[in-house]
């Protein structure tokens, strides 16, 4: 599918064009298919590179652009948060205002209401809304980045917790999880209300093989 051919606002096509894609890729493609343009939970378990990020990106921000309300995008980890903050923001900086939250967990960040993509950690989202932050209400769309977490010990509960609250709290919200290992993905989707994407393609063939001595003897 070409990008042209996506139903996404013409302004979000052409931040798209100056990054150099032209062409979806096969889970683009499946997820666009399966309704997350439109609406629709989906849970996508592609190898790593497959393009998964770029799938939830478009819906948020197209959510955004039409004025359906704010993203949230989870991660696991501070240290990724703030890697797609500093992507997120030289992509879409210029398109609507796109926020950092991990930090105190004893408050509300009320500041957030004038922000439109929201970044921030399960433990950071799980405090905001213990928190009640006022402006949650006009959350449209949650992205779960590296959702298998949930099998986690330490996160996992609390990640769990946390999308059940918010399938409750926001009664029409959009939930996109992302992963490239799922063990169960069919019981995940079922327990998302989502639309399973699945896809083997990877930018890169994946090879096994055994170093020894210098060189290495693939399969």
């Amino acid at each position: 599918m070409q990008l042209q051919e996506a139903n996404i606002p013409s302004e979000l096509k052409e931040i798209l064009a100056k990054e150099g894609i032209k062409e979806l890729r096969p889970s683009q493609e499946k997820s666009i298919k399966a309704g997350v343009l439109e609406g629709k939970n989906v849970l996508v378990c592609t190898p790593t590179a497959s393009g998964k990020t770029l799938i939830a990106e478009m819906a948020g921000a197209k959510n955004i652009i039409e004025g359906k309300g704010k993203t949230i995008y989870i991660v696991p980890l501070v240290a990724l948060a703030n890697e797609k903050h500093k992507e997120f923001k030289r992509k879409y900086g210029n398109l609507f205002k796109i926020a950092l939250s991990i930090g105190d967990m004893d408050s509300s960040d009320s500041y957030l209401i004038d922000y439109d993509f929201i970044i921030c950690t399960a433990e950071k989202l799980d405090s905001l809304i213990r928190h009640h932050a006022p402006w949650l209400k006009y959350v449209t769309t949650v992205i779960i980045d590296e959702i298998h977490m949930l099998n986690d010990v330490k996160r996992g509960p609390t990640l769990e917790i946390l999308i059940t609250v918010m399938k409750q709290i926001l009664e029409k919200v959009q939930i996109i999880g992302l992963s490239a290992t799922i063990g169960n993905p069919l019981e995940l989707a079922t327990w998302l209300d989502a639309i399973l994407v699945q896809d083997d393609w990877r930018p890169v063939p994946l090879k096994k093989g055994v170093y020894y001595q210098g060189e290495i003897e693939f399969r």
